[in-house]
C-alpha cells in the first residue's frame, strides 16, 4: 500500500531538488523517498546509540575500532 504525502518546500530547497532531479536523471519523489529512508535510519541508529553508549562506554567501548574488535 502507498501513501500520497504532499510536502512544502521553501523555494531554495525545492529549485535545488530540481536541479539535482535533473542532472541525475531520476524523478524528484524517487530522492524524497531516499532520503527521508536515509533520515529514519538515522534516527533510529541514534536511538540505540543513546541507549548503548553509557553501555559501551563502561565496557571501553569508545570509537568505531573498538566496536569492530568487540565484534570481529
Amino acid at each position: 500500500m502507498r501513501t500520497v504525502l504532499s510536502v512544502s518546500l521553501p523555494e531554495k530547497i525545492s529549485d535545488e531538488l530540481d536541479r539535482v532531479a535533473r542532472s541525475s536523471g531520476r524523478n524528484k519523489s524517487d530522492i524524497v523517498k531516499e532520503c527521508l529512508s536515509m533520515f529514519l535510519w538515522e534516527m533510529k541508529l541514534k536511538t540505540v546509540q543513546k541507549k548503548l553508549g553509557p553501555k559501551a562506554k563502561r565496557l571501553g567501548i569508545v570509537s568505531e575500532e573498538d566496536v569492530f574488535k568487540a565484534v570481529s
